[in-house]
């Protein structure tokens, strides 16, 4: 299991291909299955921990982020050489499958969207037996092929709902990246309409925006920033929302977030873009707006909304065990396809 490097896996507070990683990691692992898991010195595995690369280079700026990367990335595919390996599974982007054709061991792509077009070409090179995964099937590209589409999965016991009040809560919630596209300033421009408070949660991903569009808006009481928050905070603040805040200005490839609040029994309010048609299901966990009118007539009808219902409807699609069982087909239907074309066999399985 090849994880990114940014951010301990799992990551302390932000980090979300991290914490996929590892969550998919430890399901395996309490399968049966043998994992080793290559990731930074410092994380944490019930599999076998292989690390190059002391701390990630977003914690710690000593670290050099291309250095570090080949070497962590070079150490997988060395090893792989050296045999040992069913199945590479990488999650950490487009930069391992240069590697790939190196190897006579499969290897499995979960692609977590993608940065910019200009690495498309990488993915299209290595589409032929790549084995991709999109995380969405809003997130599948027109010009590449997919073994499978996977939504992330969450430990669903780690997220209580609210049962005091049964419905609402005391704030709306931000709870993401701070950057433009992520739609922050639509939740505050929505809570300054309404006269709510609005809590603001995530790392400051772009300081610009965050000085210019944000701090000047902040008054510590009725509209905070709380920062990066760890995932004891994070289950707080989510249960205690009345409502998140996802009004994004893109095409999100998933959002854990989204999923997270609603395990807690909040819903969202969100833009219609990207996955969220695909998670979000109007009247019954959230509603999708396309304007700042549309957002406040639909806060007044969020509140109606029963939270364990909001719960409910994503306790079984979006879990860890129903993630894990999806990727272990996909492993059998990847070694299965391998094998036969090794034996000069179709491979249709």
């Amino acid at each position: 299991m090849l994880s990114p490097i940014a951010w301990r896996t799992p990551p302390r507070a932000y980090g979300p291909w991290e914490l996929v990683t590892s969550l998919l990691t430890e399901g395996l692992v309490q399968r049966g299955v043998d994992v080793t898991l290559f990731a930074t010195g410092d994380s944490h595995t019930a599999g076998k921990l292989v690390s190059v690369c002391p701390r990630g280079y977003e914690e710690d700026r000593a670290v050099d982020a291309k250095v570090w990367e080949c070497l962590h990335i070079s150490e997988v595919f060395e090893r792989a050489r050296a045999g040992g390996f069913d199945l590479i599974h990488n999650q950490f982007d487009f930069l391992p499958l240069s590697y790939s054709h190196l190897v006579d061991v499969p290897v499995v792509t979960t692609i977590h969207g993608f940065s910019s077009g200009r690495i498309v070409p990488v993915y299209e090179k290595y589409n032929e037996g790549g084995h991709y995964v999109a995380i969405s099937e809003a997130d599948r590209h027109p010009k590449l092929q997919y073994a499978a589409t996977i939504h992330h999965g969450i430990p669903m016991e780690q997220f209580r709902p609210r049962v005091d009040p049964p419905t609402g809560g005391d704030y709306l919630l931000f709870f993401g990246r701070l950057h433009p596209d992520k739609g922050v300033v639509a939740a505050l421009d929505l809570a300054d309409a309404t006269g709510q408070p609005l809590v603001l949660a995530g790392i400051i991903q772009d300081q610009g925006y965050y000085d210019a569009k944000i701090k000047p808006r902040l008054d510590g009481e009725r509209i905070r920033y709380v920062g990066p928050v760890g995932p004891e905070q994070r289950q707080t603040l989510l249960t205690g929302a009345s409502t998140l805040l996802h009004l994004i200005n893109f095409a999100e490839p998933f959002g854990l977030s989204v999923v997270e609040a609603m395990a807690c029994g909040t819903p969202v309010l969100a833009r219609p873009r990207g996955s969220m048609p695909e998670i979000i299901a109007p009247g019954v966990n959230g509603f999708l707006t396309n304007s700042p009118e549309e957002d406040v007539a639909a806060l007044a009808r969020l509140q109606a909304l029963d939270r364990q219902s909001v719960r409910d409807s994503v306790a079984h699609r979006f879990s860890v065990e129903r993630m894990v069982d999806e990727y272990l087909a996909l492993y059998w239907r990847v070694l299965r396809r391998e094998s036969a074309a090794a034996n000069g066999e179709n491979g249709c399985v």
